[in-house]
Order: C-alpha cells, then sequence, then structure tokens
C-alpha cells in the first residue's frame, strides 16, 4: 500500500512540473519578454568600437600634405575672369602670384600625406578633394570652397575623417571644420588646420597639416553602420 502512495505522488509531482513548464512557455513573463523585445528592436544593440576612456579626449596628428600641380592635382574646369577689372596680386619677386585663379575654377587633387616634410618620408594617408574658386576681384588672393576626405593609416588608427569650408588662399592658414568620419574616426569632430610651409615655384607645395579630434559623450553610444 506505501508503495502505491509513492508511485501515485511522484506521478502527480511530474504531471504538475509538467503543466507549470508548460505555463511558462505559452505565457513567458511580461518583464523577460519586454526585454527581448527591446533587445532586438534597439538601434543601439551593436556597440561602437569607441571606448569611454576616449571620451571627450583630443587626439592629434600632425602630417604633411605634398601636392604637385599637374601630377597629384589638376584645373579641370578653367573659370571665368571677374566682370570688373581684377587688381593682380604680385608677390615680392615682382611676378603675378600664382595664387590667383579666376572665377569658378575647380581644382581636384589627390595628394599623399607624410610624416615629415621630406615627401621621401613614411605615407600615412592621402587627401582627396576639390577646391572651387569663389574670388571675383582677387585682390587678397584666390578665395576658394573647399571639400575633402582624409583617409589615415597612421598611430594605430584606420580610417578617414571629411572636411568642408573656406580657403582664404595659398599663402595663409585655413582651418577647416570636421563633418564626419568614418571607421576608428567615426563620429569624430573637430577641425584641420592647413598650413603652407614649403613652396618651390608654382607647381610644388608642401602643406602642414593639423588635424585635432575628439568625440562627443554620445559618440559611445551611437549605432555603428
Amino acid at each position: 500500500m506505501a508503495a502505491t502512495n509513492t508511485a501515485m505522488s511522484l506521478v502527480l509531482c511530474l504531471l504538475v512540473m509538467i503543466i507549470c513548464s508548460t505555463h511558462r512557455l505559452l505565457h513567458p513573463q511580461p518583464q523577460l519578454a519586454a526585454t527581448a523585445a527591446s533587445s532586438s528592436s534597439s538601434p543601439f544593440s551593436s556597440r561602437s568600437k569607441i571606448g569611454k576612456d576616449i571620451i571627450d579626449k583630443t587626439v592629434s596628428f600632425t602630417l604633411y600634405q605634398q601636392e604637385t600641380m599637374n601630377r597629384t592635382g589638376y584645373v579641370v574646369v578653367p573659370g571665368v575672369d571677374a566682370p570688373a577689372p581684377a587688381r593682380v596680386v604680385v608677390s615680392d619677386a615682382g611676378e603675378p602670384s600664382a595664387d590667383r585663379q579666376p572665377f569658378g575654377s575647380m581644382y581636384v587633387f589627390r595628394d599623399n600625406l607624410t610624416v615629415r616634410a621630406d615627401s621621401s618620408s613614411r605615407v600615412a594617408g592621402v587627401a582627396e578633394g576639390t577646391s572651387i574658386s569663389t574670388s571675383f576681384d582677387c585682390e587678397d588672393g584666390r578665395r576658394s570652397v573647399s571639400v575633402a576626405k582624409i583617409t589615415l593609416h597612421h598611430r594605430g588608427y584606420r580610417g578617414s575623417v571629411s572636411i568642408l569650408g573656406g580657403t582664404p588662399n595659398i599663402t595663409r592658414p585655413s582651418v577647416y571644420p570636421v563633418v564626419g568620419g568614418t571607421g576608428d574616426f567615426l563620429y569624430a569632430v573637430g577641425y584641420v588646420r592647413s598650413s603652407p610651409v614649403d613652396t618651390r615655384g608654382r607647381t610644388r607645395t608642401t602643406y602642414k597639416m593639423e588635424l585635432r579630434l575628439y568625440w562627443p559623450l554620445h559618440a559611445y553610444f551611437a549605432p555603428i553602420p
């Protein structure tokens, strides 16, 4: 009799366990279901490679842009002369400035970025883009709107930053805001300062390119492609 009661108790326990398991499968807990739904639909489920340790930290690079007319850069649209007589800027040597470009001139370039001013030093990236002259009277040299993509593989970073801004002329420093980035520079902001350091005649120019970048607080929580 005792053996029969024990067997019946075991059967009842098994039945209760089966009923409870079936109930959990058919009626999941609301909290777990909500968690699963939010994790599958949230655009922030993939974390960026940007670590919390570099948030609000400035990253600086100094490279040198090597530009050669009719080799790494070309005037693809000649532009038109200003409607009023233009005053041509004269250099210290008494020659017309090579900085002058007619209104609407379009210059396209793809220049190597080296780690030192010497063009034979290690190449750390490339700058590619275009400048369109927006100066009518040429009283202060060429003024243009420039857009460029700077691709880098340097100091453990790999990616690109995009810049967009105005260029006063090639004899003075230009500061361009960073408008976007890819790779390790995703969501980076900051500026790029470009200033000529070596001009050889009218065909070859070396620019010092200083990149100052940082990541805002929201970058760590932003989605990645």
